[in-house]
């Protein structure tokens, strides 16, 4: 779920979804371009080259990109999409995110446990709450997030915050202030789109921000 969100920024790149026909900000975006093979890939670090095709970070969007054929018509040609792209989008955007955490951690920008998050948060040094979405409830509640940011993040499981801690299981986590967390604040809430069903209720917490 989401409290509040970003504020758009005036210089920030808008372009528009090929599913809902609006413009936004590349931000709640996921860029996509026609391979060699003429296999819509999913360009996450918006470095491929190509003509960038976007469709909004949602599942029901992108699951109606394949399925009315709005890829091939965007991009003016016949193109394939693969069954499974929506899950491996998802699954593309959680190591992303898992990845931006671990570069944090190894920046001295990011702490998991709980007393050591319960310390950074109360010394303001932490800019953003992580917590495990299977997480126990009790134990999460413990925690708030940063009273001058307003951001959490609760998407990913446990399993996958230990990964990006280099341990098994992860349950509490903090990220510093930086441009390495907003990129995973970013991201993560991309993942949140992809991780709702396709009627649209999420079933995983997202990415809270103010």
């Amino acid at each position: 779920m989401t409290r509040g969100g970003h504020k758009k920024r005036p210089e920030e790149p808008e372009r528009r979804c090929i599913v809902t026909g609006e413009t936004q900000p590349k931000a709640g975006l996921i860029r996509f371009v026609v391979g060699p093979d003429r296999m819509m890939v999913a360009d996450l670090l918006g470095k491929l080259p190509g003509r960038g095709i976007w469709v909004t970070a949602d599942r029901a969007a992108l699951e109606k990109a394949c399925r009315q054929g709005l890829f091939s018509r965007a991009a003016k040609e016949r193109v394939n999409t693969p069954d499974d792209l929506t899950n491996k989008v998802e699954a593309a955007l959680a190591d992303r995110v898992i990845h931006l955490i671990s570069l944090a951690r190894k920046a001295g920008q990011a702490v998991a446990g709980f007393e050591k998050t319960k310390s950074w948060l109360m010394s303001g040094e932490a800019a953003v709450l992580l917590q495990a979405d299977d997480g126990s409830e009790r134990g999460k509640s413990k925690l708030r997030p940063p009273e001058d940011t307003g951001a959490s993040i609760d998407i990913l499981t446990g399993s996958e915050l230990g990964l990006a801690f280099g341990r098994e299981n992860v349950i509490h986590g903090a990220l510093g202030a930086g441009g390495l967390s907003l990129r995973v604040v970013e991201e993560a809430a991309k993942l949140q789109g992809l991780r709702a069903k396709s009627g649209g209720n999420a079933h995983r917490k997202g990415t809270k921000t103010r």
